[in-house]
């Protein structure tokens, strides 16, 4: 150990400082106030082992920890390891190959305890003044964590091995990008485009891992029933995927996809955990297990039997490893569809003729992020320090960082393959800072069928709910190819997952939005149940007459054919309102908004509605609501249950002789019969007799028919009357045999 440098020999500065960080690799062009440059100016490799740690801190309530790595250039993060669980001594033994282009700025290595679910704990960093190393040398090196805020702690020792050596081709490379972009971009601007053109391929993915979730056997039982609720969490670097929930069992099938970007040519780990859900409480933990990507050979599925660790049972999954889609980044100068030749052989990629080849290769969009104007300031300076980040699906790709600008031009070309033709893409703006994560600017949702192909538009950047706007405007060009044959026939398979992102909070706006949406449908059935009932009723002459006729005819003709050409007949209508001008669908976004402008508005009128009383009787009316309206849904469906179960003998003896009748005049008597009897009774009902009560002969039944909830309460009556005996009840719980 003694040859071993150690990270004690700092640079001048022991902590990076402001000046550090604008002299990093985010400067291109050299300043007055820089010291000589290095021997070999230029682009650098750097080469990194991360092979083990050695007496790491105690982060869980074990006595252990489950360490992970993170390494960090100029505030960006540009490397994290994978988790060891529960391991103080952890061996990670996994490589990684920078790009630098600035030996000022320190390699920051910092060290955290996985939490599932929570934030994780801090375990140590440390720095690795890349100007102390020797060039194309393999150096072993030990890095002595410590916490900034208790730099007397002992936090352990985590072991690298470092090669740096110099890229003279890939910065003559990077030199000549730099120039052309230096025609339609400032000194600023261009110096920050070079991180983008060195970084660019730690955006692109290099394959595809599907993951198909089959089935579990003899997993552990965490109930009390002796069954579990089991779902299972996936994790491949950031990428996180959750499956459902199979209720009470052990041996669950899920029969679900996920896909995974594979960034690492060499492969990679994804982590596999096993919960048993429980509501009301913390999700207890069944067991742990991993898949090493890198022995599994590309466009081959396999078939893996996976057992449990710290647990019981086995996991069955099959993996798919396949080559990366067309996804790229490059400069408005270089893009494929203003290229005649590329953009006719996509054509004919996406042709009708090849319309059941690959049929997830749907299409593929282009997206031109220009600039950006007018955006918010997020720093003290009045300025922020915009990039764009760009996601169609679980596909995430981003630009550049302009420091300093409110009005920022990036001229990126992005390039994406369309899975799903009714994904959405979104266009976020963000504020980079250095030491915590990006604020958002604003950002832009475009569905893909609503794209103009090679319109340039100035979209207003809008709030993270996508509900107002906020403050600029971000220019993009858009085009879409697809074959539409495949678009629908992916239309029919299930879509695809979304990351799993943070855990949705209690909203009391969110909550009123979507009982008030709830409300909408049922007033809809509710309004078209009255309106029919006015038909029978004859609040107008006319329309009964008609509805009358209409009825005869349709029951007299009726075919099963007529089942989806009645369900043309909305489309059509709705399509013949849209192309006079008459267009309905913006009244429910009208409403939706308006909703929302009232709540502000009440607030901003009344503050005392901030208060926490006041929030909770509007919750409390809302709950008021739902819960009415389940325990009528729920009523009905245990009275249909009791009348099946023999809880009011007398009810299911009439229940058997109702069935009875309709089945000897189904049998005899053919249904469209029935069905005209049935309707003339209706409509002359209200002619036979003008005073009559309107009512539902079935659900007139089934209100007598008790629920659960007041079964139990006439048992509890009848255990506590002085004399059971006698009462008239007792002979109707439980039925006689």
């Amino acid at each position: 150990m003694a040859e071993q440098p150690n990270t004690s020999l700092r640079s001048p500065c022991s902590m990076p400082s402001l000046l550090c960080f604008l002299q990093g690799i985010n400067i291109v062009g050299p300043s007055n106030a820089e010291t000589a440059p290095p021997a070999n100016p230029g682009m650098y490799q750097l080469d990194i082992t991360l092979k083990r740690g050695h007496n790491l801190a105690i982060r869980d309530r074990g006595g252990t920890s489950d360490p992970y790595v993170k390494f960090k250039i100029a505030g960006k993060e540009v490397f994290r390891s994978k988790t060891i669980n529960k391991n103080l001594n952890p061996v990670w033994d996994e490589r990684v190959s920078l790009l630098v282009d600035s030996l000022r700025e320190p390699l920051y290595v910092k060290v955290f305890d996985y939490d599932f679910g929570l934030q994780d704990d801090f375990m140590g960093s440390a720095y690795l003044y890349l100007e102390s190393l020797e060039h194309q040398r393999t150096l072993d090196v030990t890095l002595d964590l410590e916490d900034p805020q208790y730099p007397e702690h002992n936090l352990g020792t985590l072991e690298l091995a470092v090669t740096l050596s110099p890229k003279e081709g890939d910065f003559r490379e990077a030199t000549m990008l730099l120039k052309r972009s230096c025609k339609r971009s400032s000194k600023q601007q261009h110096s920050s485009m070079r991180l983008s053109d060195v970084h660019r391929k730690a955006q692109l993915w290099r394959g595809i891992v599907s993951i198909s979730l089959i089935e579990a056997h003899d997993l552990q039982p965490m109930d009390a029933n002796g069954f579990s609720d089991p779902y299972v969490k996936f994790r491949l670097g950031h990428q996180k995927y959750k499956s459902k929930t199979i209720p009470k069992t052990l041996n669950p099938q899920w029969r679900e996809q996920f896909d995974f970007h594979l960034y690492e040519e060499q492969g990679g780990f994804i982590d596999i955990t096993v919960w048993d859900k429980d509501a009301g409480k913390k999700d207890d933990f069944m067991g742990r297990c991993s898949i090493d990507l890198s022995p599994l050979s590309k466009e081959h599925t396999h078939k893996l039997d996976l057992p449990l660790e710290e647990g019981e049972g086995m996991l069955v999954l099959l993996v798919t490893l396949t080559g990366a889609a067309a996804v790229s980044i490059s400069d408005l100068s270089v893009n494929i569809l203003d290229d005649p030749h590329e953009r006719h052989q996509i054509l004919q990629r996406y042709s009708v003729l090849r319309s059941f080849h690959n049929l997830k290769d749907v299409g593929v969009v282009q997206v031109k992020v220009i600039r950006s104007e007018g955006l918010m300031a997020a720093d003290v300076t009045g300025k922020s320090d915009p990039f764009c980040v760009v996601e169609l699906s679980n596909d995430r790709l981003q630009t550049h960082t302009v420091y300093k600008n409110l009005n920022p031009e990036w001229n990126k070309v992005f390039t994406f393959n369309v899975k799903d033709i009714h994904s959405v893409l979104e266009v976020t703006v963000y504020d980079e800072d250095r030491d915590r994560s990006a604020d958002f600017l604003g950002k832009v949702a475009i569905p893909l069928l609503n794209i103009q192909n090679g319109e340039r538009k100035a979209y207003a950047l809008k709030s993270k709910e996508l509900t107002g706007p906020t403050k600029g405007v971000i220019f993009l060009e858009i085009d879409v190819i697809f074959n539409a044959v495949k678009a629908g026939l992916m239309t029919l398979i299930p879509k695809e997952q979304k990351y799993i992102e943070d855990e949705p909070r209690v909203s009391k706006q969110l909550l009123l939005q979507n009982f008030n949406r709830v409300r909408r449908c049922i007033l809809f059935l509710i309004n078209a149940g009255c309106y029919i009932n006015s038909c029978f009723e004859w609040d107008s002459t006319q329309r009964s007459i008609f509805s009358f006729l209409v009825f005869v005819l349709v029951v007299w003709n009726f075919e099963l054919y007529m089942i989806p050409l009645v369900l043309l007949l909305p489309l059509a209508w709705n399509y013949i309102l849209i192309s006079s001008g008459k267009d309905t669908r913006q009244d429910v976004v009208s409403d939706l908004l308006e909703d929302e402008d009232e709540d502000y508005d009440k607030d901003d009128k009344d503050p005392e509605r901030k208060g926490f009383i006041n929030k909770l009787y509007a919750i409390q009316d809302v709950c008021i609501s739902v819960q009415n309206a389940l325990d009528e849904v729920a009523s009905y469906g245990e009275r249909i249950k009791n009348t099946f179960n023999w809880t009011v003998p007398f009810l299911s003896w009439l229940a058997i002789v109702a069935l009875c009748v309709a089945t000897v005049l189904i049998y005899y008597i053919p249904l469209r019969y029935i069905v005209l009897a049935w309707g003339v009774n209706k409509f002359s009902k209200k002619l036979r007799d003008p005073y009559t009560i309107d009512n539902n002969e079935l659900l007139d039944f089934l209100s007598r028919v008790p629920s659960d909830v007041q079964v139990v309460g006439v048992i509890s009556f009848l255990s506590l009357s002085p004399s059971p005996t006698h009462s008239p009840l007792i002979a109707c719980w439980p039925p006689p045999l």
